[in-house]
């Protein structure tokens, strides 16, 4: 069926090149990075080919309304992950948003004086971003500090695949062993293994001359084959998908905002790190297809949600999913739930519905642990080696939470105006005004 009409399109954006990043084997917690400059570029390109792709006018793929040449902020809204990999990952969202609105000296303002101003650098467009923070918003990283993620983990690096993934890759591990430095070799720990050859080959000429053939190759399979096995799961609903399940939150609530004719929202980009696209591809059957998408996607890749709606009289509208893996390639169709066409919206948002987690509290549910320890950043048990400390401890602690109640309570009741973010906030926020429109029009809101 042919669905030519774009309505707008939601975007998922891997950052670009960093420096090496460590992250814990088990609770996958990662350490410091900084992006690079062929990240930027990397993340710039994929502004451009979006760019390119959905704002000329002249393209088959083009959305229809949105204005191409100066953002409308209405228009666009943007979700960056500034958890592990942070500052990467911010780098790469303000680079891609640099290729996707590139500065125009049309972005001027005329003074009461009748004087001109043109923005910055030849008139940069300021497109503003949320930054999605695991201490108040598990969406974009709710595998850390989840010990169900966690005993997921141990479960599969303890399973029967695992282990003889482990023995044959033994002599491939002893050939390695003079270009990782001391670091330790085992599929337990291949990914920072992969990421640290990885990252070598590319910005350390001595080390690139020296890596024997194909070594790069063996270890991006191996570590392939362990993310893949760690963010993934056989149930939709299951732990090891839980980054697509929350990142899907803020999808479809996108989605339906654009779908909804009354609501200004055509393009969303959210930018992150690799775990949801692999989980993604699981929980929607992707990769009963496109088994090679069982895989880290590279630097700069992109997956592309397009909301498209139908000729008359057929008023539905439907997805169609492209995928793009690094900054080498153009979008290829994919097809979720073995689908060969478009998928209707509503069928999507049925068959996912049971499994997308939503709010804080779904989170902590799903992950067996304390919301309210997640926010504050304190673990589930704390002991100070000592029962008379302990016990001392826990009354001066509780005299403190009912001293904070007391006072927050004083404040609630000062500006009852005020709404306080608690276990059932939801993930991504739904709009907040609403007026019907012809379904032919896009209305210009404010919030």
């Amino acid at each position: 069926m042919s669905h030519p009409e774009v309505q707008g399109v939601v975007i998922l954006a891997r950052n670009g090149d960093r420096t090496e990043c460590y992250q814990h084997p088990i609770t996958q917690k990662p350490g410091y990075t900084q992006s690079t400059p062929l990240g930027e570029v990397q993340a710039h390109q994929l502004g451009t080919y979006l760019r390119n792709l959905y704002l000329n006018p002249g393209s088959s793929s083009h959305i229809r309304g949105i204005h191409s040449d100066l953002a409308d902020l209405k228009e666009i809204h943007v979700r960056v992950k500034v958890g592990g990999e942070g500052a990467a990952v911010f780098d790469s969202a303000t680079a891609l948003l640099q290729g996707l609105y590139p500065p125009n000296p049309a972005n001027r303002i005329t003074l009461a004086n009748e004087t001109t101003v043109v923005a910055p650098l030849n008139g940069y467009q300021y497109i503003p971003v949320e930054t999605v923070e695991p201490s108040n918003d598990r969406s974009l990283e709710p595998w850390t500090d989840c010990p169900a993620f966690e005993k997921h983990v141990r479960d599969v690096q303890n399973s029967a695949e695992f282990k003889e993934a482990t023995k044959k890759a033994q002599p491939f591990f002893g050939s390695l062993r003079d270009f990782v430095f001391g670091r330790e070799i085992s599929m337990e720990n291949m990914y920072n293994i992969w990421d640290f050859v990885n990252a070598e080959l590319i910005h350390n000429k001595t080390y690139a001359h020296r890596l024997p053939p194909t070594f790069i190759e063996q270890a991006r399979g191996y570590a392939n084959m362990r993310e893949d096995a760690i963010y993934s799961d056989k149930a939709m609903g299951g732990i090891g998908n839980i980054a697509s399940r929350t990142a899907l939150s803020s999808i479809l609530k996108a989605l339906q905002r654009i779908a909804f004719n009354g609501d200004p929202l055509q393009l969303m980009v959210i930018e992150t790190t690799y775990q949801p696209f692999i989980s993604f591809f699981h929980q929607t059957g992707v990769v009963d297809t496109h088994p090679e998408l069982k895989a880290i996607p590279d630097f700069g890749s992109a997956l592309a949600i397009e909301l498209r709606r139908a000729p008359p009289p057929d008023a539905r509208d439907f997805l169609r999913f492209k995928f793009r893996n690094g900054t080498h390639e153009d979008f290829r169709t994919i097809h979720v739930f073995k689908h060969h066409e478009d998928i209707p919206l509503t069928e999507f948002i049925y068959r996912l519905e049971n499994s997308v987690i939503d709010s804080n509290r779904d989170w902590a549910s799903a992950c067996s642990t304390s919301s309210s320890s997640s926010w504050l950043g304190l673990p589930e048990r704390a002991t100070t080696g000592s029962k008379v400390a302990d016990a001392s401890l826990g009354v001066l602690l509780a005299l403190f939470m009912m001293a904070l109640m007391f006072f927050a309570g004083k404040a609630i009741r000062r500006r009852r105006t005020v709404r306080l973010s608690g276990p059932d906030a939801q993930l991504s926020a739904a709009p907040t005004e609403i007026i019907v429109q012809r379904r032919d029009e896009k209305a210009r809101l404010p919030y």
